[in-house]
């Protein structure tokens, strides 16, 4: 019978080998597995993570193994082409960094082995993601196992399958249960015995059938529904191919029953009853990690997300651990999951996005969580076209036949035109918005809702991605752009009261739960992650934005006072906020009650006067929470934003009353005729467009829509974001180009109109 044999321990690891050793080498660094080989340079910034093929080798003495006729190797997650040599033979390739493959190794085996795995995550035009915001960290980064199996047994060739499809249709009170297995060199003279058994272990149906019918239909009476965070209830199916009273292969799949509709007016309905879907999207990657996560992280992870209350994880922008599905699957979340056809179309790149997907399918069908399979995220970045939307239509279609079951979505960028035909491919939609922090501002985000809801009444439309960007810099005026905690916090406050309030939006998802790796970016006075997440990078620290959302999803009495970082104000009375969940908030400055309020948005909002050293208690029925500010004369420059590597300083940029500087944002200066004539050309300069040509920051054309969007960009925060997106670094753009840029703008008197606003 099967037995599988964890293999992560001692591999030998080398960075600077250059082909396929033939023997163990004496001189590699011993690794464990999993391992990732950018855990530090992929989280430093600077875009400078090595990207190439490292080796890893490990000895295998046959004699150690389980009597079977078939030895399998299984990699969990090698990122993002791997190739397996069995004592110097080449065995398999597989792209892809994301998903389970295995590889049959039998007849390559001797008395002693050794097995050399070169994994290669250098930058290329076949395998996605080739162009994202986060680091593409290489390494062998989830669990090695071997697999010994009879010669008759449950499939394990499969694209990195299970070897069982369990499909539920509910019926009244039951359940009718379609069981499917996959079978490798199956004989006649066997039988395949399947038991359905429920949370307790019972079996509540059982069926026997011949081998060479592999699908068995089995009813569950009394059915106990999966319904999600309220009741995730699940059962397991078990499959056993036996010949006479042997068991020849055993293996199990757990399930759940549940209906759902995505219904364009009344968003995401579950067993026939309103569930919104409201939550966050998830990155694998942690500080100091990289990939290589272990289970404790997974746990660790999913806890921080059920704390907050959410009811929904997009998992991006990739295949996820089959252990965060399972957690996913028990904690009752329901799941986006998708594949990393992200940002670049490359028309080389299609195989790959049909493998990707069919890999995604056949190992997650079994998850009672997932109920979306995502098609792509922002892949009009750079535009449309022909080949981009056949793509679309050839995953959608295969999604489509090889699950019945569920739904598709994608995640398009904020200025794909909503009458692209490109969003009319999959069955649902969700749209990438940054209104409020990468241009434009937070009240633009429920109306542009409203307007794609009016004009397409029959999609679904959700939110996919929103949110800002926070460390540990604060301030009693909030602006954005800022990184500071307190900008985040109004940020996700305006934005739960536009998003939570339109029942049609079938599901929100906030970017990022946790900060995570981004070599290439070099802001906000943290470089090489993207700092968007409502907790550090570490997981050590929740920013205030965390407690608003847990404050409107989760039912756990709490109170939170936020700005506990922000000790220092120079302010006589300051504003204090206090998130939480009960219907009154009492707040106390040194003992003295400042009076109790009631807030329907759940954010309760407090004048408090600041005289020396004020200790602060938030009380909420029986819960407590505790802070303390203090005056001080002059601003704690600690409190404020310093970028390493930055061009230019804050303090460097001269600034004159009524008129614009480079602190000011491109759309103000381009509605002055002088501003737009001055910014325009120099601009053009800088960012490398020669003359006729469009200017590419970002490595991809600048569209209409990016130009609109970027209106809301100060010119600092441009050229910083350029340097950051573009894949070499971008133009070298110099602070004496921005000062001489300043000095011009500072010329220019800003109209009337703009003063005002």
């Amino acid at each position: 019978m099967r037995q599988i044999i964890n293999f992560n321990d001692k591999w030998g690891f080398s960075k600077e080998a250059s082909c396929v050793p033939e023997t163990m080498p004496q001189n590699w660094y011993w690794v464990n597995i999993p391992h990732c080989w950018n855990a530090i340079d992929g989280q430093d910034g600077g875009n400078d993570y090595y990207r190439g093929t490292c080796y890893y080798a490990k000895e295998l003495e046959k004699s150690e193994l389980p009597a079977a006729d078939r030895y399998y190797i299984e990699f969990r997650g090698t990122n993002s082409s791997a190739d397996v040599y069995v004592n110097g033979k080449k065995l398999a390739h597989h792209d892809g960094g994301y998903s389970t493959w295995r590889v049959d190794m039998t007849d390559a085996l001797e008395e002693q082995n050794l097995i050399v795995v070169a994994v290669d995550n250098t930058a290329n035009e076949t395998v996605y993601p080739q162009m994202a915001d986060f680091t593409f960290y290489g390494g062998m980064y989830r669990d090695v196992n071997l697999i010994a199996v009879s010669e008759s047994h449950f499939d394990l060739d499969y694209y990195g399958g299970p070897g069982i499809r369990v499909t539920p249709q509910l019926e009244d009170s039951a359940a009718q249960v379609e069981v499917e297995v996959y079978l490798t060199n199956a004989k006649a003279e066997q039988k395949i015995e399947v038991t359905i058994k429920d949370a307790d272990g019972a079996v509540v149906a059982s069926a026997v059938s011949p081998a060479d019918k592999t699908k068995v239909n089995l009813t569950i009476e009394n059915v106990i529904r999966w319904n999600g965070k309220k009741n995730p209830y699940l059962y397991t199916a078990e499959a056993k191919l036996v010949c006479g009273e042997q068991i020849l292969d055993h293996i199990s799949a757990r399930f759940g029953c549940r209906t759902y509709e995505i219904d364009a007016e009344n968003g995401f309905i579950l067993n026939g009853e309103s569930y919104p879907l409201r939550g966050v999207s998830r990155h694998q990657d942690r500080w100091g990690y990289g990939n290589a996560l272990l289970p404790e992280h997974h746990e660790e992870d999913i806890d921080f997300i059920c704390e907050m209350g959410a009811t929904t994880i997009r998992l991006a922008h990739y295949q996820h651990d089959q252990y965060f599905y399972d957690l996913c699957d028990e904690k009752g979340l329901v799941i986006w999951a998708e594949i990393p056809y992200i940002s670049k179309h490359m028309p080389t790149g299609r195989e790959n996005t049909i493998s990707q997907m069919k890999e995604l399918i056949i190992q997650n069908y079994n998850h009672a969580s997932i109920v979306v399979w995502g098609l792509s995220n922002e892949i009009t970045i750079s535009g449309s076209d022909d080949d981009l939307l056949e793509n679309h239509r050839i995953l959608n279609d295969l999604c489509h036949e090889m699950d019945k079951t569920r739904k598709t979505t994608m995640a398009c960028v904020s200025m794909c035109d909503i009458n692209d035909p490109y969003i009319q491919i999959p069955d649902v939609i969700s749209y990438n918005h940054y209104f409020g922090w990468y241009g434009g501002d937070t009240s633009m985000n429920g109306p542009w809702f409203d307007n794609f809801h009016k004009t397409f009444p029959n999609i679904p439309i959700g939110m996919s991605e929103y949110g800002c960007e926070a460390l540990n810099w604060h301030t009693s005026d909030p602006k954005q752009g800022d990184y500071t905690e307190e900008y985040q916090a109004y940020y996700h406050e305006e934005l739960i009261k536009q998003l939570f309030s339109r029942k049609y939006l079938w599901a929100t998802h906030v970017w990022n739960m946790f900060d995570f790796g981004a070599d290439a970016r070099n802001e906000g006075g943290e470089n090489g992650q993207n700092h968007k997440g409502l907790m550090t990078f570490d997981r050590k620290y929740k920013k205030d934005s965390f407690y608003a959302y847990k404050a409107w999803l989760s039912d756990d009495p709490f109170v939170h006072l936020c700005g506990k970082r922000y000790v220092d104000r120079v302010e006589d009375v300051t504003k204090i906020t206090v998130y939480s969940n009960q219907p009154e908030v009492e707040l106390l400055a040194n003992g003295k009650s400042l009076g109790i309020k009631t807030a329907e948005d759940h954010f309760f909002k407090f004048d408090v006067p600041n005289v020396g050293t004020t200790t602060l208690v938030a009380v909420a029925g029986e819960c407590r929470d505790e802070s303390i500010i203090r005056k001080v004369d002059t601003f704690n420059e600690d409190y404020r934003l310093k970028e390493k590597g930055a061009i230019i300083n804050w303090f460097d940029i001269t600034e004159v009353e009524g008129h614009y500087s480079i602190n000011d944002t491109i759309g103000d200066i381009m509605a002055s005729p002088q501003g737009a004539q001055l910014f325009g050309g120099i601009m053009k300069k800088m960012m490398g467009g020669a003359d006729g040509e469009a200017a590419k920051p970002a490595g991809f054309e600048m569209s209409e829509g990016m130009l609109q969007m970027m209106n809301g960009f100060t010119v600092v925060r441009m050229v910083s974001m350029a340097g950051t997106m573009s894949a070499d670094g971008g133009p070298k753009i110099t602070k004496e180009m921005l000062l001489g840029l300043n000095a011009q703008l500072n010329q220019i008197e800003k109209p009337e109109s703009i003063r005002k606003s």
